[in-house]
């Protein structure tokens, strides 16, 4: 038997079969989310990718046996209700009374930073732990806590918003509106904001970043600074080695509160391998507070991509 995952971004919508033994993807489909737009659209639109993905896994739906959805932002899987969700500009939307309507099918949600640490759990970088935590680096930081198996969201459903804790007190302001957020350090958007910020202190003549840019600091990404410091920029390398040290502070924090066996790192900036993973060990073995013992948390880059929200999502169930 099969199960289906929708990984419900605010740029696309990606449907995936999956195998309810090994948990491995066996056909995908995908649209844009378009969004703003009606909910009963976005409804149709997840329905319509998700009988793709069907069809193209050679199945039909009775052989699905429950379909979960992975969404940004703050989800009720009680209720079934996306309670607010910024990228899709919608509040109380009842999605999976609405999907359940459109596919005769169970449907749970699941925050997708979540639902992203359980694939990775199931069947990436963190198989065969026991108790594991998943950051994203993006826009934001996304986390999620897998705890003897299982997700950790708090009596709320809000928990695990680990780009929230303060790293900087009265550091610089956060789109929650607090000052000092991992996230606002952290993310890749962090990275090039304290690029773009180097490069304004430099004479912009002899710039070696803003050159790699053709001269607009607008171009600058989350690539730049480990570009150029792989060129031997002195700049560079301090804009790459300031990052990380925010990146450590905040993964110290995390190991010091939960101990996971394993603590992976996702996101396009992950991609540089160990010339953000070296130097990021290094730090954590040297400030964590378990230094002396035999067991450590093993940091490491997570495996899926964004199959893991699918896989994640596809394993939301009761």
């Amino acid at each position: 038997m099969y199960r289906l995952g929708i990984d419900l971004g605010g740029t696309n919508i990606v449907a995936g079969v999956v195998d309810d033994v090994k948990h491995k993807i066996i056909a995908k489909a995908s649209c844009k989310t378009a969004v703003p737009r009606p909910e009963s659209e976005i409804c149709d639109s997840m329905a319509e990718i998700a009988l793709k993905a069907i069809e193209k896994a050679k199945i039909t739906i009775d052989d699905i046996k429950s379909v979960g959805i992975g969404v940004p932002g703050a989800v009720n899987p009680k209720t079934g209700v996306i309670e607010y969700s910024a990228n899709l500009f919608f509040h109380n939307w009842e999605v999976v009374k609405m999907m359940e309507e459109r596919l005769n099918k169970r449907v749970f949600i699941e925050n997708d930073a979540n639902a992203a640490a359980l694939g990775e759990y199931l069947a990436g970088s963190a198989k065969g732990a026991k108790n594991a935590v998943a950051i994203t680096l993006g826009t934001g930081v996304g986390g999620g806590i897998i705890i003897d198996g299982k997700i950790y969201s708090g009596s709320n459903f809000a928990g695990a918003e680990l780009g929230h804790m303060v790293i900087v007190k009265d550091g610089k302001k956060c789109a929650c509106g607090r000052r000092g957020c991992w996230e606002t350090y952290a993310s890749a958007t962090g990275l090039i904001n304290l690029t773009k910020q180097k490069i304004l202190s430099e004479k912009l003549e002899f710039s070696y970043m803003l050159k790699m840019c053709d001269g607009d600091i607008n171009k600058v990404d989350g690539r730049t600074a480990f570009d150029a410091m792989r060129d031997g920029d002195p700049t560079a390398r301090a804009v790459v080695e300031e990052y990380i040290s925010y990146l450590a502070c905040g993964l110290v924090n995390i190991i010091n509160i939960f101990q996971p066996d394993v603590l992976c790192i996702g996101g396009g900036i992950s991609n540089e391998g160990e010339n953000l993973l070296g130097p990021l060990r290094a730090i954590v073995e040297r400030e964590r507070y378990t230094k002396h013992n035999d067991k450590q948390t093993v940091i490491c880059k997570c495996t899926l991509g964004n199959d893991a929200g699918i896989i994640g999502a596809a394993n939301c169930y009761e």
